[in-house]
């Protein structure tokens, strides 16, 4: 481990170091409470299995493409990827924010609970499946089966969807700007409300994406549109019995 003065910098080598000496090289510097120490993570050569579970809030720069299933179950790092990911990439993520700067494999952010992913090219099919919270962000394209088996959660697309966006069954929102192929049965698309602006405008700026709001537009179930309605004609018309 080698480091400079301001900010510190520390390098691990994928091909030297486990995720055993990682991981505890990770929960040392977190202890050492060296704010905005800046990890690089050199000879990734597309590894599988990578950077798994990562419960200290440490700051990842990962020089190269990562291989299948990188990052899942990550915790608390925060991260950038220089390079593509495979498949699964940020499968079951809980918290923290990786950033990719190339493309996603399928699968990317499947069962994922909290946190931020963003991917700064395009996805494969079945991004966000099975999501149940957090934020997924794709700046380009996205496959098929974007949320099936959703429950939760914010995707946001800034280019176009293969065919079946969406779930019905859950309460999962996405912000499209591009063109879908097709909706899923059951899923609609709703007026963005201004809420939903700020919301959008608060997303790009975390995820360092350049676009504008207005350009988006809101697809949620249709169970949740008709129930947004009666919401606010209750507000506007209460029926006091």
């Amino acid at each position: 481990m080698t480091s400079s003065s301001h900010p510190p910098i520390h390098r691990f080598s994928l091909e030297v170091s486990s995720e055993v000496d990682l991981h505890r090289n990770f929960q040392l510097i977190s202890e050492n409470g060296i704010t905005g120490s800046m990890i690089e993570i050199i000879d990734v050569h597309g590894k599988d299995f990578a950077l798994m579970a990562i419960s200290n809030p440490v700051h990842l720069h990962v020089l190269g493409p990562l291989g299948h299933y990188g990052f899942s179950y990550n915790l608390a790092a925060d991260a950038r990827i220089d390079g593509d990911v495979g498949i699964g990439f940020g499968e079951g993520f809980r918290g923290g924010s990786v950033r990719v700067r190339g493309n996603a494999g399928i699968g990317f952010g499947v069962a994922m609970r909290g946190g931020t992913l963003a991917v700064y090219g395009s996805a494969n099919d079945r991004a966000a499946a099975a999501m149940v919270g957090g934020e997924l962000l794709v700046r380009g394209d996205v496959g098929a089966d974007v949320g099936v088996g959703a429950y939760g959660g914010t995707v946001l697309i800034g280019g176009d969807t293969g065919p079946r966006l969406g779930d019905p069954q859950g309460e999962l929102i996405i912000f499209l700007r591009g063109k879908a192929e097709s909706l899923t049965s059951g899923m609609v698309e709703a007026p963005l409300r201004k809420r939903d602006a700020l919301r959008i405008g608060l997303l790009l700026i975390n995820a360092s994406i350049r676009a504008d709001a207005k350009d988006f537009r809101r697809i949620v179930s249709e169970r949740t549109l008709i129930a947004e309605r009666e919401r606010k004609r209750g507000e506007v018309d209460p029926n006091w019995r």
